[in-house]
């Protein structure tokens, strides 16, 4: 084969160098022997399990270490195998006849060893025990899986099981156990006893439903942190269940009642048993040793702030609801013990495969070849009279659907899914290349539903979520979607969620391609820009001193021009104070002086850097001393900044979010004033990327700040003990009574000085920003009464009430922007608990102070959502 195709010979393609690549690698036969392992069942699993149950290499005590690598690799990274792996530990814990002796010589005990299988059982334990020390919560979960697999065999005994269970039950107990801890502790316990649940029943009836009745009434004390991370808020109703929405927690204890209430005679109906029809094993089970889960580990260098509040933070953990989107005969019941299963297995995979979506696309797509027979229906095109088609009664669910569903469930957890939101875009846009024929109508069906709990109560921020996966996913598919059907939706108020859905996701849409090609695929009712769902322009920039009769035309083009001739920021500086001097001799009428010179100082500037994104970042560090100066009146001068900003780029809001994020960036503004401001522009309802991105910023300073103190301070540390060592008693000791004294304390350095002291005001900083945007949201819902104290506003208090909410089809912009506010309020103090739990005490004092006491139902709700993102409930 020719390399240059000279003559149009095939072109070799990438694969086939990888293949070359392959084959000069020599795999050693421990790594044969593990990849066999790891890939078991990729083509008959039936058939390889006793294959390799006569394979010599597994009956090696030599090779028991390999074996159980093999195992814990496969069981960990391929869950939905591990019935599999069950069996075949099960089939080599049968003794292994040994090759007969030679002549004259006698058999030396071996009837006395333990089987392979118990060996390797033994090795497998202590990379148990590992991932237990390490507090690796998914790879412990899943080796119980397989634990309980075997208990089930007959490989493990039902007492030693059990006690493995109670281990994690005994988390729930202990005092001020975290969210995050109690529930991958409480899925260990819950997920082993749903597979081995009948031979532990057999075992000790009394003991299972201990277990269940432990698991019930710790999801009971977390009612409260539910409530909060709800996809479907109902904030007029504490007490709801969720509407739409499976919390895992509480699947697995209802699907745990039913399998008990069962004697679990449905558990070989719902998870796979290739080792039922064993014969029972002559050798005794295996015990499983006693673990005590370690505690939470607990960093013992956090830096105290000027309050002597702790400064670490630890990121806080929710219960986690998976929005529902089809009915259960579609999708499966998380609430059942099969349709529990299937959604575990699901988003195991979808997690596991977060490196590798193309990877992930393909065995979701095949998912079905590891599940009981019946669980989906069949493929399109597959024979009615397939062996082992047998329907099961409540199932024959559709694959397609079910992925779908569950890869935006995980995509919608609140406050943040577990992975990036565009790992679970770009994994339905494989899973639609894959198969377009049935995925496809899943994703339409899912987008209809989504687009109809809008209306519902959909969280502000799923709703967010959902505008960038639909505008992402028809940039791949070339913008089609069926607009017509929401055309009626175009007289709602601009503030319904269907409008700020609509109007967001073609805002996305056109930052993904342009206004032009956007506009063939909508109907012409979308044209008209009375309806407000598509901007009049493209986006970009707006200098409002361009046209010759504009007031301050000249002025401003004699700065623009001093700044595209580079001038220095001194001569910049120079030109602004005498435009200044005669704006003041010449001004008809009260005009803001200062602020006129900032307009158009700032929109000159932004005009030169609006050509894109280098030039942008190179005229403003050019010209920072001009922006400090202009920034330098206070926060109206800030304040000021930011509203030009805001109206230079008002035609395209992207824009606005980085020259905020640039402007804290070089410490022109400060996260309060973009927080200050956001909350004084709120005619369209909050800005939640403006705001989120202040925030950010200041917990990013304190987490950097901190990390360089810690860097410094242990290289400190390493400098002391390196001239302790090697100047012993006479560097700057002394020795009395034989010991050494330290005659004084070496002084901290002055990087360290210095890193410390901008740690202190950086945290002094973030606290402010938290509180600002605390006071921001109490006045947001509140309004001020003649004597200035603070009254409930009384759109605010109508919307959070039961018979308001009925009646929310009547509602106009006041009152959604009202509802909005309110779960955006909920929303900030669920991310950013962790921040508001560090400085609770002096946020509770000063940002509720106006409230503190008031006992309307306004101020009753917004203290109760920070009592619950606070923890004290």
């Amino acid at each position: 084969m020719s390399y240059e195709r000279p003559y149009g010979g095939r072109r070799r393609r990438r694969d086939d160098y990888d293949q070359d690549r392959r084959r000069d690698l020599q795999e050693s036969p421990e790594q044969r022997l593990q990849a066999t392992i790891i890939r078991l069942g990729d083509v008959d699993v039936e058939q390889e399990i006793p294959q390799l149950a006569t394979d010599p290499r597994f009956h090696d005590a030599a090779n028991v270490p390999v074996i159980s690598e093999g195992l814990r690799l496969g069981i960990t990274e391929q869950p939905y195998k591990i019935p599999h792996y069950a069996a075949l530990l099960r089939v080599l814990s049968v003794p292994h006849p040994e090759p007969s002796p030679p002549e004259g010589e006698s058999a030396q005990g071996s009837s006395s060893s333990p089987s392979v299988g118990r060996q390797i059982l033994d090795d497998f334990w202590r990379g148990f025990q590992a991932y237990l020390d390490q507090l690796a919560w998914r790879q412990a979960r899943l080796c119980i899986h397989f634990f309980a697999h075997l208990t089930e065999a007959g490989v493990v005994t039902p007492q030693s099981m059990l006690g493995l269970l109670q281990s994690f039950t005994a988390v729930l107990d202990e005092f001020g156990v975290s969210t995050g801890r109690g529930k991958r502790a409480a899925r260990c316990a819950a997920e082993g006893l749903m597979r081995a649940g009948r031979s532990l029943k057999d075992y000790s009836p009394a003991s299972v439903i201990e277990l269940i009745s432990t698991l019930q009434a710790y999801n009971e004390t977390i009612a409260g942190a539910k409530w909060l991370v709800q996809p479907i808020t109902k904030l007029y109703n504490q007490d709801a269940s969720p509407v739409n929405a499976a919390e895992i927690l509480d699947c697995a204890v209802t699907a745990l009642k039913l399998l008990e209430a069962s004697d679990f005679s449905d558990t070989a109906t719902i998870y796979p048993q290739p080792y039922a029809d064993l014969p029972s094993l002559s050798e005794a089970p295996f015990d499983l040793p006693s673990v005590l889960v370690p505690p939470e580990v607990i960093e013992l260098d956090g830096l105290s702030t000027d309050s002597g509040e702790d400064a670490l933070v630890k990121k806080e953990e929710w219960p986690e609801h998976l929005l529902r989107l089809f009915d259960n005969d579609v999708t499966p019941d998380p609430a059942t013990p099969a349709g529990y299963a299937v959604r575990a297995d699901l988003l195991d995979i979808i997690d596991i495969f977060e490196v590798n979506r193309k990877e992930c696309a393909r065995i979701l797509a095949e998912y079905p070849r590891w599940t009981v027979p019946g669980t989906f229906k069949p493929k399109p095109g597959t024979p009615a009279d397939v062996p082992d088609r047998e329907l099961v009664p409540g199932r024959d669910w559709q694959l397609e659907s079910s992925i779908i569903e569950t890869i935006l469930g995980a995509q919608f957890i609140l406050p943040e899914s577990p992975e990036k939101p565009i790992y679970y875009i770009t994994l339905i846009t494989e899973l639609c290349k894959l198969s377009p024929q049935t995925v496809g109508p899943a994703v339409g069906k899912s987008i209809r539903k989504l687009y109809s709990y809008l209306a519902d109560g959909l969280d502000v921020e799923v709703g967010r979520r959902f505008a960038e996966w639909f505008a992402v996913h028809m940039s791949n598919f070339g913008f089609q979607w069926v607009w017509k059907e929401w055309v009626p939706d175009l007289s709602l108020p601009v503030l319904h969620p269907k409008r700020v859905f609509m109007h967001r996701a073609l805002e996305i849409e056109i930052r993904l391609s342009y206004l032009d090609r956007i506009l063939k695929t909508l109907p012409e009712a979308f044209h008209d820009p009375a309806q407000g769902a598509l901007p009049e322009q493209a986006p970009g920039p707006e200098y409002d001193y361009d046209d010759p009769s504009a007031p301050h035309h000249d002025s401003a083009q004699s700065v623009l021009n001093q700044l595209r001739g580079r001038a220095k920021p001194e001569d910049v500086m120079s030109l602004l104070e005498s435009l200044k001097i005669t704006l003041v001799e010449t001004a008809d009428g009260d005009i803001n002086v200062d602020s006129v010179i900032r307009s158009i100082a700032v929109q000159s500037l932004l005009h030169i850097g609006s050509r894109s994104f280098s030039h942008f970042l190179n005229a403003i560090e050019r010209y920072l001393l001009v922006l400090r100066n202009l920034a330098s009146g206070g926060a109206d001068a800030k304040a000021d900044l930011l509203s030009v900003v805001s109206t230079f780029w008002r035609r395209n809001r992207q824009m606005i979010s980085i020259v905020f994020d640039k402007l804290m960036q070089y410490q022109i503004v400060d996260p309060t004033d973009v927080v200050g401001w956001v909350f004084t522009h709120m005619t369209e309802g909050l800005d939640w990327d403006v705001l989120k991105g202040a925030v950010d910023k200041a917990n990013g300073r304190v987490v950097i700040a901190r990390k360089r103190v810690a860097a410094l301070r242990k290289e400190q540390d390493d400098t002391r003990a390196r001239a302790k060592a090697s100047g012993g008693a006479d560097d700057g000791a002394m020795e009395v009574d034989g010991e050494i004294k330290q005659e004084d304390t070496p002084a901290d350095s002055p990087a360290l000085v210095n890193a410390l002291n901008a740690f202190t005001s950086l945290t002094r900083e973030q606290k402010s920003t938290l509180a600002r945007v605390l006071e921001g949201f109490v006045h947001a819902v509140h309004s001020t009464s003649t004597d200035s104290s603070l009254i409930p506003d009384q759109t605010s208090l109508r919307v959070i009430s039961p018979s308001a909410w009925e009646d929310r089809g009547s509602w106009g912009n006041e009152e959604w922007k009202a509802w909005q506010t309110w779960v955006w309020y909920k929303h900030f103090c669920r991310t950013y608990s962790p921040y508001l739990r560090s400085y609770a005490t002096t946020l509770s004092i000063v940002s509720f102070a106006a409230v503190d006491g008031a006992d309307n139902a306004a101020a009753v709700l917004m203290k109760k959502i920070w009592a619950l993102a606070i923890g004290q409930d």
